[in-house]
């Protein structure tokens, strides 16, 4: 089982504190690895060479903890201090005084006189060195020192097509809060043994302690300390599991309203999203009020076009066939009106809890009408998704983070258009700063490129960290995303539209802007403009609008993007 839930780095006022005064205790113990790790490299060099404990954690203060460049810059600086040895100043025999000089008066006298002037010159002089001296100490922290990785200019297209690699798929996975998707997903993972039975009995003790032994599988996915004490998903949590056929990828996005941005950040990784319902009495009924119609219609404004219904605690009301019936003509009604074809929906009953017709077949007599497949056979007929290998690199950053003492930059996500390999120089825009791929890893296994639609670990060098963000866009210098700050697109409203404040949600990206102009209303089925400037655009209406922000950021057609507004979804639609 593989699992990314890292923590982005995010820049606020607080972060420009020097942190010195309560430092946090994983930076701490992570300063002090890096720190063993610089030492042990310097005494090992060829010469060796000795340096405090203060000399290195300063070293690796201006190198953002890049082991390699401290390494260096200590080696230089130590081989300077060698070249450069003291002098001692050479012996002057002292004469007798016999008072001074005629000559030396005269000399004393004009000192006197001109005193203010050497003075002056002589303490520019010195300042003149000093500022010579600290240029020259920042010349020697620079972090403008390049890495050099060398790349095996691989061929990856053909390396793609020569593989013999599984299928490999995204879901997401959504629904109503409560409607038990990470009980499903977790009670998934352990009968497809992805997870041991060690860490599944320490999450069953856990839960014990806290009175919660319901929620022990949904912590297979559910690690944050927040998400345990609530019983909700907070942010997307992603878990890998193989089939004979298939290697998939679960994106649990949460449930609850408060979290929609992060939903939205999980469907935009994914080929087809799972549709989680509670089908328990009045459950059911309210989560259709809730997100399950919000869920369903911003997973279909995503792109997905594939959808699996998973009707959820069938055993809370005794496996009713006519309950089942019941919500399966409802959700397939809504479904279809929401865009999604008859023939990519597919239902199952099932049960979270106790693992019936997830990954096996339920031996329930009550559960004898049904004759369809297992949750994990309708995935698995899942029809694999084709990705644009050949057209120019586009990655989105889901998460930015500091992996390990050898490389202390990292970014994760999936690769959107595009190939990739070690070596490469990329560009992230909208900083416009160029970076060099060190190494990287497809689904948590190290490999020597990526194309798209793989989930990647890129470990980067040459560039600040305080360039790369959750949302920013990794690109080639010679094809780069344009920065914009307006934009023309079209989108079928889910409320009244009309000249306001908005939310621009694309992936991990999201920011503020406005509605200026709602250019007209258009044909569902043909595109045809209906009515030229309309004042207000109503819900369920196509309409093409034009969107304005204060920043500029990465976007370019054909884009899929959701406007929100006072904590609800507006609109989604697609950049023009």
């Amino acid at each position: 089982m593989s699992r990314h839930r890292v923590k982005a780095v995010s820049y606020d006022e607080d972060d420009y504190d020097d942190g010195y005064d309560s430092p946090d205790p994983e930076e701490q113990e992570f300063l002090q690895q890096c720190t063993a790790e610089v030492l042990s490299q310097l005494s090992a060099g060829d010469p060796p060479v000795t340096a405090t404990r203060e000399e290195v954690q300063e070293a690796l203060w201006h190198y953002y903890n890049d082991v390699e460049k401290s390494v260096n810059y200590l080696r230089g600086k130590k081989a300077k201090e060698v070249k450069k040895p003291s002098a001692p100043a050479p012996a002057v025999k002292a004469k007798p005084s016999a008072g001074p000089s005629p000559d030396d008066v005269v000399l004393n006298a004009q000192s006197s006189a001109k005193g203010f002037k050497s003075k002056q010159a002589s303490s520019k002089a010195a300042g003149k060195k000093a500022q010579a001296d600290l240029a020259g100490g920042m010349n020697n922290l620079s972090v403008e020192e390049k890495v050099n990785v060398r790349s095996k200019n691989l061929d990856v297209l053909s390396e793609y097509s020569k593989s013999q690699r599984k299928k490999a798929m995204n879901f997401a996975v959504i629904g109503h809060v409560d409607a038990g998707k990470s009980t499903l997903m977790g009670r998934l993972l352990a009968d497809l043994k992805a997870v041991d039975q060690r860490t599944l009995d320490k999450y069953r003790s856990e839960a014990h302690q806290m009175g919660k032994e319901s929620f022990a599988l949904a912590w297979v996915l559910d690690q944050g300390a927040e998400e345990r004490a609530r019983g909700v998903t907070i942010d997307i949590a992603t878990n890998k599991f193989e089939t004979e056929s298939t290697v998939f990828t679960i994106v649990d996005s949460p449930g609850h309203r408060d979290f929609v941005p992060n939903m939205i950040a999980g469907a935009s990784q994914a080929d087809f999203a799972v549709l989680v319902i509670d089908s328990g009495t009045g459950n059911f009924e309210s989560g259709l009020k809730g997100q399950t119609k919000e869920h369903a219609l911003l997973a279909r404004s995503m792109g997905i076009q594939r959808i699996i219904v998973a009707v959820n605690k069938m055993d809370s009301v005794e496996w009713d066939q006519e309950r089942f019936e019941e919500i399966e003509q409802q959700v397939s009604s809504f479904l279809t009106t929401a865009g999604f074809q008859a023939k990519n929906i597919a239902f199952v009953p099932c049960s979270g809890i106790s693992g019936d017709n997830v990954t096996r077949r339920s031996e329930d007599p009550k559960v004898s009408w049904y004759q369809g497949q297992t949750l994990v056979g309708e995935l698995e007929a899942t029809e694999p998704y084709s990705h644009a290998v050949d057209k120019p690199l586009r990655m989105t950053i889901g998460d930015v983070f500091r992996g390990s003492v050898q490389n202390p930059l990292s970014i994760s996500g999936r690769l959107d258009a595009g190939s990739l390999q070690v070596g490469d120089q990329i560009l992230t825009m909208p900083s416009g700063e160029k970076a060099t791929i060190r190494s990287l890893e497809v689904d948590g296994e190290p490999n020597d490129w990526a194309v798209a639609g793989q989930n990647v670990t890129l470990n980067l060098v040459n560039i600040d960290p305080i360039h790369l963000r959750s949302g920013d866009v990794i690109c080639r210098a010679s094809a780069p995303i344009a920065n914009v700050t307006s934009f023309t697109c079209k989108v079928l409203a889910f409320d009244h539209l009309l000249p306001s404040m908005v939310d621009i949600h694309r992936g991990r990206l999201h920011v503020p802007g406005r509605i200026s102009q709602l250019i007209a209303t258009l044909d569902k089925g043909s595109g045809s403009i209906i009515k030229k400037k309309p004042k207000i655009v109503g819900p369920g209406t196509v309409a093409r609008i034009v969107v304005e922000m204060d920043q500029a950021v990465p976007l370019e057609a054909p884009t899929r993007i959701v406007l929100r507004a006072g904590g609800d979804t507006v609109a989604a639609g697609l950049l023009e």
